[in-house]
């Protein structure tokens, strides 16, 4: 099975439903939004699933991308999407294991976007919007995290020092977009 990404290239995802792709519509908004940020960018993809993002982000020019996904299978096929699409300028890894164990590996890297698409029923968004904060995963002056949920549910820890910059709705799916700094 595959999907189309930016500059018409076909990218592999997994047959079945152990993942959910980020559907295009969604995919196309993020990148329209953080257009003006992609290029050079480090850029880490949370609960990665085929790498679809990652991969919108090597094509967009980002420096580094780091995916970090449960499954083996899914990592495979990330590996395999990105080895196509990378130029030799750009560089990326592939995390596989639980992602609250795997962003504490990451400790000290800062990155200047980080995407968040979890399984939305496995309630990870307070601990890991939590643990990139503990961490402080996010570039603090220009750094950005877009998180996508269900819009019936709230993904930002009460205590977090994240700011929300914006909210988007595309039917059943939300992403909120947040900074440590006004204006991101």
């Amino acid at each position: 099975m595959g999907i189309r990404i930016y500059g018409n290239r076909e990218i592999k995802t997994l047959a079945g439903r152990e993942t959910r792709p980020t559907t295009a519509k969604v995919r196309e908004a993020v990148f329209s939004i953080w257009k003006e940020k992609i290029v050079g960018a480090k850029w880490l993809d949370l609960c990665a699933g085929s790498g679809t993002m990652g991969a919108e982000a090597l094509c967009r020019g980002a420096r580094e991308v780091v995916a970090i996904e449960k499954s083996p299978l899914a990592c495979d096929i990330i590996r395999e999407n990105w080895q196509k699409i990378a130029t030799p300028h750009q560089k990326f890894r592939i995390l596989r294991g639980d992602v609250l164990k795997r962003l504490k590996s990451l400790r000290g890297e800062k990155f200047d976007l980080i995407y968040f698409d979890p399984p939305y029923h496995l309630n990870l968004y307070n601990p890991v919007i939590q643990a990139i904060s503990d961490y402080e995963l996010l570039n603090p002056e220009s750094g950005e995290l877009a998180v996508e949920y269900h819009p019936k549910e709230s993904p930002l820890p009460p205590d977090s020092p994240l700011l929300l910059l914006d909210t988007r709705i595309y039917g059943d799916t939300a992403i909120n977009f947040y900074s440590f700094g006004v204006g991101g």
